[in-house]
């Protein structure tokens, strides 16, 4: 699929850096060496001599997306109807209401039928057709998977927002920390932890510590921490 995107640079302008998240690889050794440092307390990395976070600033570099004013995934919105998923994905409603269908009890698309709409927009030359089933399919089937070969209702919903940065941070600590407390699961993605910036996010009003709701849960995310491990005071 990502073979059939034309211009590498045009699509990372219009979405950032979602093919390179298709080419990394997750080294599942040195995920469990690091979860090690995990402190479920804190929420953070604890070293002997500091501590480090995993930051919404690092993701929107990773992504090369911005952290959108748009209110974020909280799990409570409304089921889009058939109409506005149609009209996202250069479809027919009849179409999504054909093939949204539940796998274990969660309403959403199979990947198979995605995957042959984006094929045929490609035989038609409908490039932004393309584009957008295979960024949802990014989305659903590699930033927040659930079920294999199904794009769930929730990766629809954060496609649909067009804020996923703050949901991806929040599935990362979300799966740290079942994994450290659990000793099981995997993490579906680790970023680099030493990224320097200087326009960061340091609270949320008055605020230094705030919920980050990702698709399996919420969790603390520690703005004070951040802003620490930049060198601020």
């Amino acid at each position: 699929m990502p073979s059939f995107v034309l211009d590498s640079l045009d699509f990372k302008k219009r979405h950032g850096k979602l093919l390179s998240v298709l080419s990394t690889d997750v080294v599942e050794g040195l995920l469990s060496v690091l979860v090690q440092f995990y402190d479920p307390l804190y929420h953070c990395f604890t070293f002997p001599d500091y501590q480090l976070v995993p930051m919404l600033e690092e993701y929107a570099n990773l992504l090369g997306m911005p952290v959108s004013n748009k209110v974020p995934f909280s799990g409570l919105e409304e089921t889009p109807k058939s109409q506005v998923i149609a009209e996202s994905l250069h479809l027919k409603k009849y179409e999504i209401d054909a093939h949204l269908v539940k796998t274990e009890g969660i309403i959403g698309l199979t990947s198979e039928f995605l995957i042959s709409k984006a094929t045929t927009f490609v035989q038609a030359g409908s490039m932004d057709a393309f584009e957008a089933i295979f960024v949802l399919l990014i989305y659903g089937l590699s930033l927040f998977p659930n079920i294999d070969g199904f794009v769930d209702i929730n990766a629809i919903r954060i496609f649909l927002i067009e804020n996923l940065v703050p949901t991806l941070l929040g599935d990362t600590y979300f799966s740290l920390h079942l994994r450290n407390l659990k000793d099981g699961g995997t993490i579906a993605c680790c970023v680099p932890l030493l990224y320097k910036c200087l326009d960061i996010i340091d609270s949320c009003g008055e605020f230094s510590n705030v919920p980050l709701i990702g698709t399996q849960g919420g969790i603390n995310y520690s703005l004070a921490l951040a802003r620490r491990q930049l060198g601020f005071p």
